[in-house]
Parts: structure tokens; sequence; C-alpha cells
């Protein structure tokens, strides 16, 4: 279906509603005199503009009228359709500029924590994470964002959230080699999930990836720290992880890389490890003498 007219349509659409607010003359002076009614006009030209926009796939057209419409929504003190346009404009802007989508979503954030709803705060965070993650690849300032969001979740109570959040922020903080606060996380998600009759069976996984910080930093704080979750955590003595942390442990101290390689092998055989645990072995791998930095 062709929508080029729809583009056509929006831009005179958005010509007219300009008009209309400049008719509207002075905000106080219209208040009595129709001026508001034709600010309300407006806003919904601006609107119809926008949807307008998107149907012809013009992104930006789009982020700009839902902006302008966002913009009228709070002269006319609508605080929650002035964060809907926002929000809109946002993600209108996600597909054509970034750093718009960004202040646009930053614009609805700061009026959903003044009226108090910081879950819908939380996940718009989410978002601008998102966006530094995949289109702008600032891994700082995602996570920034992240742990912004868990902090507003943890406000609300919602503790499953702010964990997701957390584990995100842990999983960089590591790749940036900041260990100490991704241990911090680790451990915490995973103190925070091993009483949880559902979410137990993930205590280990968190416990394995504070290990493995440990580990990168120091031999002897890896060790100490395997026998405090085992002690916490007495399921997690059982488990793979466990055993592969116990023989990669032992291989370090032989400085025997062979072996080493042999045990994440065995272990990979039958639970696949990602990028993120095998670039931390690579590391780990790396400082036994002799080691020629892979796990072939």
């Amino acid at each position: 279906m062709d929508n080029s007219g729809k583009e056509k349509e929006a831009i005179q659409l958005m010509a007219d509603a300009d008009k209309k607010v400049k008719s509207s003359g002075s905000f106080l002076g219209g208040m009595f005199g129709g001026g508001h009614h034709k600010v309300e006009e407006a806003c919904e030209m601006y609107c119809r503009a926008a949807n307008m926009f998107k149907m012809a796939k013009n992104w930006s057209g789009a982020g700009n009228a839902f902006c302008k419409a966002a913009r009228l929504h709070m002269q006319l003190q609508n605080k929650h359709d002035c964060a809907t346009s926002f929000i809109d404009a946002g993600n209108a802007y996600k597909k054509s500029d970034p750093n718009e989508a960004i202040k646009c979503l930053n614009a609805a954030i700061d009026i959903y924590t003044d009226m108090g709803r910081f879950t819908i705060a939380a996940k718009h965070h989410i978002s601008i994470a998102e966006i530094y993650e995949s289109e702008l690849v600032d891994i700082e300032k995602a996570i920034a964002h992240y742990e912004q969001a868990a902090d507003y979740y943890k406000g609300e109570e919602s503790n499953s959230s702010a964990n997701k959040c957390l584990l995100k922020v842990g999983a960089y903080c590591a790749q940036l080699e900041q260990y100490q606060k991704a241990i911090e996380i680790y451990e915490q998600v995973g103190a925070n999930t091993m009483d949880n009759p559902l979410l137990k069976y993930s205590a280990k996984e968190y416990f394995f990836k504070a290990a493995l910080c440990h580990f990168i930093v120091d031999e002897l704080n890896a060790k100490i720290a395997v026998e405090k979750y085992e002690e916490m955590f007495p399921a997690f003595s059982d488990s793979r992880e466990c055993k592969l942390l116990k023989k990669l442990l032992e291989a370090h101290e032989e400085q025997n890389s062979d072996a080493f390689t042999e045990a994440v092998k065995e272990f990979d055989s039958i639970s696949r490890l990602d990028q993120w645990h095998t670039t931390l072995l690579l590391r780990i791998k790396k400082t036994i003498q002799g080691d020629e930095g892979d796990l072939k």
C-alpha cells in the first residue's frame, strides 16, 4: 500500500496545527478567549500527523510531531498525556535518531518520577539502557541506566525486576574488568534467590559467576569464596559449576593449562558455556605460565 500521500497530509496537518497554536495567542490570554480549546485541538492534530508520518515510515517526522503534542499537553497541565507523547516520540526516534529518542524518554521519566510512578520510570530507563547497548554502544551509560532502573524497582518492592537489571550490570562490569562490583552484584542476587523455591536453581549460576570474577583477581580469594558459597547454599556443593571450579583451582595451583582446558571442555560438552563465561575463563587461563591463551 502506498503511504506517500500520508506524508503530504501529515505535513499539511502540522502546518495547520502550528497556525492554530499561534492564533491561540499568549497562553494566559488565550485561556479566556477560546485559546485553551485551540491548543487542545492543535494537540490532537499533532498526534494525528505523527501517526500519518509513522504510516509513511518518516520516523523523525513522527518523533517531532509527538514532541510538539507533548509540549502542548504540558502547557495544558496534562502530565500523563505529556509523558505518553514523549514515549511515543522516543519510540519513533529510536528508528532514526537514538540520541533524540533518549532525550524524549528522559523527559517522560522526569514526569513519571514527579508523579511517583517509579515502576514505569524504571521500564523506560531500561529502554534507554538498551539504546546505549545496541545503537550507541556506550556500555558505561547503559550500566548507569540499568542501575537506576534497579533502584526504582527495589523501592517499589519489584525485586525480581531489580535483579534482572542488576545481572545486566554485573555482566558488563565483569567484561569491563570491574570485578569487585560484579562480585558484589552476583553475591547479592545469589543470596536473594537461593531461598526462593522457584529461583534457587539460578543461585548456583550467580555464585559460579562471582567465583570466576574472584578467580581472575586472586586464586586464594576464589578458594575462600567457593567455600563460603557452599556453606551459604549447600546445594551449590553438588552442582557441576562447583565441581568445575574446584578442578580449575587445582589445575591453576599446579599451573597445568592442559588440565584446565580439559575441565572446561568436559563441562562445555554437557552445558554449553556462553561468550561471557568463555571470555572470563580465558582471562583466568592466561594467568597460567606458558599458556597459549585459548581453550582448544
